[in-house]
């Protein structure tokens, strides 16, 4: 007997099996016929260890256990997506649409979007070879373990696929499976999960993929990205990725016109209902990859794709109590504490008030009957008053901060109201530590939320730079602790002096600072000391910094508590300045001038002609204005650009021209 042979041929039938029963849904065998097949195949490779395949059918049972998580960075980006939530929305993104394209002929993929936790599948020569997490759509945790164990997420490839490419999905719960899941809890006494969307996130992150496995998790993908795919358009992706052994679901329509489209969403508002598993609205994107690119990107979302979320889930309950949440920046957010009540599937007993002017406006009082939506099916809000209750007098907002008796204030123009203690109010300081170290900004492994207020409480930090002062010594004896995690905390410290300048920038919680304002900042300002001294008019006139964030920097700076902690930072060896990596091909050839980039190319993909712009001094903009220099045109540029470019007499250069003037000596 040809060993090799029977384990391959084995592998084949089991993964053909798994196919027809978790992808077609049109089982073959009998399920006992197919464990006794898996039997057999674990007996062979367990006696033949030399035929070991860590992409057999047999590996999806699990038990490998993964007690940390590895970050990853996302080789093409995660984004989200913009939400619209009537069809007036879809209606104003179709003309801003074809304000770019120029009004061609459009049609557009109609997709439901499904409630699960998203995931990025890479596949190189057709085998599973890596999953991740979206994270925060830069990076994420690979969890390539426990997404073997879904069966019905193929670990390798039928037909002609490209060498390498990611897919993009959805791992789901379906109702019947966590039905189950919740009916075996009670059965033994313990607690149910509280909705499918949350419990089959908290499954990636098991440590012991064999009990991911034990979970009847599912996998529904729609969206593949990479270089040379062999199709132009997403309705044809999703048609090959089918081809190629994916769970597509095959709701989704091509349609020619917005009409169409909410003829689709018209029907999915009713039918989603009959579904088996979660889904929160319809995702619209324009079916053509050349019109995708031309489209591009806003620093969050694809401009060509956005989400229709159906009409929210509307319950009544009763308001119990307002308590008042003070944030990171002093500010104060009312809060209703209601009688729980499921909604969308979940237990709400909180939803947030915004501000005094909401109350205000609802009128509402403790003890009154209230409704409840989920605004965008996510976050719980209180829409108005269904009963009143026995309270005869409004509601009075609180004049004092409710964690240091601060007298709260409020500036004209401002929403909410804010507690002027910006460094003696706890909450602010804790906060403030915990955005410091948080994920996005100085990603301190070993170093959560709660213990940070344990370090606080326990007066070893009363700032962020103090951080850098731990000792393992002084970190032992909080809660929870022991050597090993002390260490880490420790270490996990030493090494965020790593992290980049505008990583760190955004770390500081300066007021207004985001991400994406800390990356113009720092590659502007390119240190901590010359953005410290930046005037008023100088931080304008940066590009997209208008004067409240630029009024926002100059008070962090003229603080002295924020230089005296900045000074300390530095002296601990935090990064303050722009690290330039040097390129050697890197020329100043093109210092000063504006490109734009519009078209599809054959010697560049769109973002190495981009880079080779800025590479040579250039810079890339978004949109072509009297400000651009050239515009570099390949096949299929937009009209609109074309025409735009032609009013304002800007150059239009093709790929060649472009090479050549980097080729001029």
């Amino acid at each position: 007997m040809d060993i090799q042979k029977t384990i391959l041929d084995l592998r084949e039938e089991l993964n053909l099996h798994n196919h027809n029963y978790y992808v077609e849904d049109k089982p073959t065998i009998s399920d006992f016929e197919f464990d006794q097949k898996l039997k057999q195949l674990q007996d062979l490779e367990a006696q033949y260890p030399e035929y070991f395949d860590e992409n057999s059918p047999s590996q999806r049972v699990g038990g490998t256990i993964t007690k940390n998580f590895q970050t990853v960075v996302h080789e093409n980006r995660m984004y989200s997506l913009d939400n619209s939530y009537s069809k007036e929305d879809l209606q104003d993104w179709e003309v801003k649409i074809q304000k770019v394209l120029g009004n061609v002929p459009l049609q557009y993929t109609c997709e439901l979007k499904y409630d699960g936790a998203s995931i990025s599948i890479t596949y190189e020569n057709g085998k599973l070879s890596k999953a991740v997490t979206r994270g925060d759509g830069f990076q994420g945790d690979e969890v390539t373990n426990n997404i073997k164990t879904i069966r019905s997420i193929p670990l390798k490839l039928k037909g002609n696929y490209p060498q390498k490419f990611d897919i993009r999905g959805e791992i789901i719960l379906p109702f019947e499976g966590f039905e189950k899941m919740n009916l075996d809890l009670i059965e033994i006494g313990e607690t149910p999960y509280s909705n499918p969307r949350n419990t089959a996130s908290g499954s990636l992150k098991l440590q012991d993929s064999a009990e991911v496995a034990k979970r009847p998790l599912d996998c529904l993908l729609y969206f593949i990205t990479g270089n040379n795919l062999p199709f132009s358009t997403q309705f044809e992706g999703l048609e090959t990725a089918r081809n190629w052994g994916f769970k597509v679901p095959t709701q989704s329509k091509l349609a020619n016109n917005l009409d169409e489209v909410f003829e689709f969403i018209n029907y999915w508002d009713v039918h989603r209902h009959d579904l088996p598993y979660e889904t929160d609205g319809v995702v619209i994107k324009v079916n053509d990859f050349n019109h995708q690119n031309e489209l591009g990107y806003t620093a969050k979302s694809p401009r060509w794709a956005i989400a229709y979320k159906f009409k929210s889930e509307q319950v009544t309950t009763v308001l119990n109590s307002i308590s008042y949440q003070v944030g990171r920046t002093g500010s104060i957010t009312p809060v209703a504490n209601l009688q729980p009540v499921q909604l969308a599937g979940t237990i709400v007993k909180r939803a947030s008030l915004h501000n005094a002017d909401q109350i205000e406006k609802l009128d509402i009082r403790v003890g009154d009957s209230v409704f409840v939506e989920k605004g965008g099916e996510i976050i719980p809000k209180i829409i108005g008053v269904a009963q009143r209750g026995n309270q005869l007098e409004p509601t009075k907002y609180i004049s004092h901060c409710p964690e240091c008796q601060t007298e709260l204030v409020r500036k004209e123009g401002e929403a909410n109201h804010f507690c002027p203690n910006f460094y003696g109010c706890p909450p602010q300081i804790i906060g403030r530590i915990q955005h410091y170290i948080s994920r996005k900004a100085m990603d301190i492994e070993g170093l959560g939320g709660e213990t940070v207020a344990l370090l606080f409480n326990n007066n070893l930090v009363k700032d962020y730079s103090d951080l850098y002062e731990l000792t393992v010594d002084q970190v032992i004896p909080l809660e929870r602790m022991a050597q090993k995690s002390a260490e880490n905390l420790v270490n996990g410290i030493e090494k965020s002096k790593e992290i980049p300048f505008e990583r760190v920038l955004f770390a500081l919680g300066i007021r207004y600072v985001g991400e994406t304002v800390a990356k113009k900042l720092a590659k502007h300002y390119k240190t901590i000391d010359a953005l410290s001294k930046a005037s008023l008019m100088d931080l304008i006139l940066v590009d997209e910094i208008g004067d409240r964030i630029a009024q926002s920097v100059i008070e962090f700076f003229e603080n002295q508590n924020n230089s005296t902690i900045i000074a300390r930072l530095k002296n601990f060896g935090v990064q303050f300045e722009i690290v330039e990596k040097h390129n050697p091909n890197a020329t100043e050839k093109l210092l000063g001038k504006t490109f734009v980039v519009s078209g599809v190319f054959e010697q560049f993909s769109r973002d190495d002609l981009k880079k080779a712009i800025e590479d040579n001094g250039g810079k890339v903009g978004s949109s072509i204005s009297a400000k651009t220099d050239y515009v570099v045109a390949g096949e299929n540029m937009g009209p609109a650009k074309l025409d735009k470019a032609n009013k304002l007499g800007i150059s239009i250069i093709s790929e060649n021209d472009f090479i050549n003037m980097l080729n001029e000596s």
